[in-house]
């Protein structure tokens, strides 16, 4: 678990909200085809046939465990897959990720205003993503699926977050496109935010981060 120092006299008027939580793939990063590239090598080694594309929606939102039990289901091969992962390099895969558009130019308000944090299913690989993007000064707290008993969609990296700030589950939204996200937040009791996922039910839809500005402004604190 990352994190940087928190002065909480900057977070603003009661009422509004304080601190803005991000998932990452999928919202920071589109990592669609670093995902496909990543799974497919661990089921080309076990001569099985690539992703479909129900498969890779799965692996998109879940964790790396859960993700290769979904795939493989044999204890003996997912023990194997988790040693290639070990001596993988995970760098190629990076260079696949690319962030989503309007992303930092709305990092660099949201900053004036709140404090931001993530909350992934990713494990070792987010320090590399962080530092290839230039991202770290921008998160107060990153919260992986090492950092936590239980990942998502239990909503222990959410509180994890919201008792690292202070704050209570009003006093914070959480950014996802997946039904992992909008399950996790519910049951942290924070206010979800779909991002282009219009399937799910949130109480707000965004396409663009430049979106999200606005939708920020309406509960009073930009």
């Amino acid at each position: 678990m990352s994190r940087n120092t928190v002065d909480k006299g900057e977070f603003g008027s009661d009422g509004a909200f304080k601190a803005v939580i991000f998932d990452c793939d999928g919202v920071i990063v589109d990592s669609r085809a670093a995902n496909a590239s990543l799974y497919n090598q661990f089921l080309s080694h076990f001569n099985k046939e690539a992703l479909n594309e129900d498969q890779l929606d799965y692996v998109h939102c879940h964790t790396l465990q859960e993700s290769l039990k979904f795939l493989l289901g044999d204890d003996s091969l997912i023990r194997e897959a988790e040693r290639l992962w070990q001596e993988m390099d995970y760098e190629p895969l990076i260079e696949l990720l690319t962030l989503q558009p309007g992303l930092m130019e709305c990092l660099e308000l949201l900053r004036r205003h709140y404090k931001t944090a993530i909350a992934t299913s990713r494990t070792r690989t987010m320090g590399q993503l962080l530092e290839r993007f230039g991202l770290n000064p921008y998160f107060d707290l990153v919260v992986t699926s090492l950092d936590v008993h239980n990942p998502k969609p239990h909503p222990e990296s959410v509180n994890k977050i919201l008792s690292y700030f202070d704050i209570t589950p009003e006093e914070a939204c959480y950014i996802g496109d997946s039904d992992v996200d909008r399950e996790t937040s519910e049951r942290a009791g924070v206010l979800f935010v779909a991002y282009r996922n219009e399937e799910l039910k949130a109480a707000h839809h965004v396409s663009h981060f430049d979106e999200l500005i606005p939708i920020l402004k309406r509960y009073g604190q930009m």
